[in-house]
């Protein structure tokens, strides 16, 4: 399997036999997050270090396997102050939990170029089973002659199944930072 770093999230099914590996291009890629804030309106974010192993089966992608890696450390919110609070204890604790990882451990097809997909996700040592949803395009050819696709990946989680349950109440009610967190990462692979 190649290694390619960057951005955060994911796959891993064992057994592939007509897998070839792919490389994400960082350059073209992004793993991204939002949560409620104030119940009013979202914050965003991303991650900018992601490692990935991703081993593709062109005769049914289902047989594919990709891991992921995300440096906790990565985040980016656009705000200094929110990341160093988002990498503290409160949160992910990058200090003494420096990666969140993924895990494939099913892929499923559900339609054309689409994908349920089903693995390990490991945030804060906390590991819990969860189901992603995944588009990948057919491949093309790019102008340096190399063979290039895109995967998109997206899903909800609730960061208190992991740990992350730092929260403050609002005076008319409801919390400061949302529970459900919405994933959107889009890959750009190339072998």
């Amino acid at each position: 399997m190649r290694t390619g770093s960057w951005v955060s999230a994911l796959l891993l099914v064992a057994g592939a036999a007509h897998a070839e590996p792919w490389t994400v291009d960082p350059a073209h890629t992004r793993v991204g997050f939002s949560v409620t804030h104030m119940m009013v309106s979202s914050v965003e974010g991303r991650f900018h270090d992601v490692k990935a192993a991703i081993d593709l089966d062109e005769k049914d992608l289902a047989k594919s396997s990709v891991d992921l890696t995300i440096a906790a450390s990565s985040i980016d919110t656009e705000n200094e102050k929110r990341d160093t609070h988002l990498k503290s204890p409160d949160f992910f604790d990058v200090a003494k939990y420096p990666d969140i990882t993924f895990h494939a451990t099913k892929i499923v097809k559900a339609g054309k170029s689409k994908f349920k997909v089903t693995g390990d996700l490991t945030i804060r040592d906390v590991k819990k089973a969860v189901t992603l949803e995944a588009d990948a395009s057919d491949p093309v050819t790019s102008p340096w002659g190399k063979q290039v696709r895109g995967v998109r990946v997206h899903g909800k989680v609730n960061r208190r199944d992991f740990g992350l349950n730092w929260n403050k109440s609002l005076d008319k009610g409801g919390v400061l930072v949302g529970d459900e967190v919405t994933l959107d990462a889009q890959f750009e692979l190339d072998k």
